[in-house]
């Protein structure tokens, strides 16, 4: 390669890179921002006492500039310290992206990243018959963090990848998914704005064609309230629909998504710190692409002003009873079960002490839980577990919906019926 050809390449890059084309555009009413200024004071507190050092919430943090300058220092340092076998690819790109956004050097986790990756890719090409291009939906949204984290450090050699990658949801044949989506549309959006314009790969367009389809799915999934799939989805939703080149064909009133979620803040929706972290980009104006660019000059720790933020559970004096069934129905499994049992506590109680009461009570109501980025998850009822190559897991219902809050965070009310059943995805 001459000289000259190197010099245009590079000028191309830098020229690209900074395309952050952004659709719409809204913002928190000054009167209401002491709402999402409590929201993150209780997300930053949960670093202090937490096991499990999260790097979406030091994303978070740094996109939205931290008022608790020790938690900050401390889990930037609990994650350059993380040791990358125990992680997914999905929690090692979001550890490099919270590293970077801590202006903290990744050291060798963006290499391995990319080995793992290439691993995938090479798997994924050598597939009998193409097989290995319908990866599963779950398996997309580690993906898209790993393309995203990857695009942010060295996108000239994960453009053959991500391509790769474009294809593979081309040809993925599962269910939608808000959440997932949303990643996918930001990790192409990186690359589309980092891709030569000029290149002969078709790079750009193959890009484009991908996230219109990824677009126009999560524009389908905007409800009349303004939220976007479900309430703890509409945060990712709203970072991919604020960035993308490609605009939805259903209009998309992005001051209204706000407004309909500073409203669920006021009704103490937001209390699971992942959740907090997951939607306090948008409240701020700020998504995952603005990673790289963000200042670390030193600051002064700052006290915001703060309303009285609902409390996390609505205290009462009277006892409740919540009708708890763990079912499981399905094929090849060795145990059936279908077993109901009345539980009293006191009101306001989160369904993690509904599930603790009913195992006191009888044992078949054994229960096992697993500490994810979520909190704590039911794992395991009845000697039953989740398993990762079956697609199964345990769903929770409250009177026949499905929860969109996990056991340690949903607060049943009285006569509830709460069902666990074994299910497959």
């Amino acid at each position: 390669m001459t000289r000259i050809t190197l010099q245009l390449l590079t000028l191309l890059w830098a020229m690209t890179g900074t395309s952050t084309q952004t659709r719409s555009s809204c913002s928190v009413p000054l009167a209401e921002q002491p709402w999402v200024n409590g929201i993150q004071v209780l997300m930053e507190s949960s670093v202090v006492n937490s096991t499990f050092p999260n790097p979406s919430i030091l994303i978070a943090m740094n996109l939205a500039g931290a008022y608790n300058l020790e938690a900050q220092k401390n889990l930037t340092h609990k994650l350059m310290d993380s040791d990358t076998a125990d992680l997914t690819i999905g929690q090692l790109a979001l550890t490099i992206m919270a590293l970077n956004s801590s202006c903290q050097d990744p050291g060798n986790k963006v290499s391995i990243l990319q080995s793992r990756m290439e691993n995938w890719a090479s798997s994924t090409t050598t597939s009998p018959e193409g097989r290995g291009l319908n990866t599963h939906v779950s398996t997309f949204y580690g993906l898209s963090l790993a393309i995203l984290a990857l695009c942010q450090n060295h996108p000239e050699t994960t453009l053959p990848i991500a391509a790769l990658f474009a294809k593979s949801l081309q040809n993925n044949p599962t269910p939608f998914n808000v959440d997932t989506g949303a990643v996918e549309t930001l990790a192409l959006t990186c690359m589309y704005n980092k891709s030569p314009i000029d290149s002969e790969n078709g790079y750009r367009d193959l890009f484009r064609y991908v996230l219109n389809n990824a677009v126009q799915n999560i524009s389908m999934r905007i409800q009349p309230s303004g939220t976007i799939g479900d309430l703890y989805s509409t945060g990712l939703a709203m970072q991919a629909l604020s960035v993308t080149p490609e605009p939805p064909n259903k209009e998309w009133n992005c001051q209204q998504t706000m407004d309909s979620v500073l409203n669920e803040i006021k009704e103490g929706k937001f209390r699971n710190p992942m959740s907090i972290a997951q939607i306090l980009p948008s409240l701020k104006g700020k998504t995952y692409l603005d990673v790289p660019h963000v200042s670390c000059s030193p600051g002064h720790e700052v006290q915001p002003t703060l309303l009285n933020h609902p409390s996390r559970a609505t205290t009462s004096a009277s006892n409740i009873t919540v009708k708890y069934t763990i079912n499981n129905q399905l094929r090849n499994v060795a145990l059936f079960f279908n077993e109901t049992i009345n539980v009293t506590v006191k009101g306001g109680s989160v369904l993690l002490v509904v599930l603790e009461e009913a195992q006191r009570k009888n044992p078949t109501f054994k229960f096992e839980t697993t500490m994810t980025s979520w909190g704590l998850m039911v794992s395991s009822i009845n000697n039953i577990a989740e398993n990762v190559t079956d697609k199964t897991y345990w769903q929770f219902l409250g009177d026949e919906i499905p929860l969109n809050e996990g056991v340690a965070d949903y607060i049943p009310v009285n006569n509830e019926h709460i069902t666990a059943n074994f299910t497959k995805y």
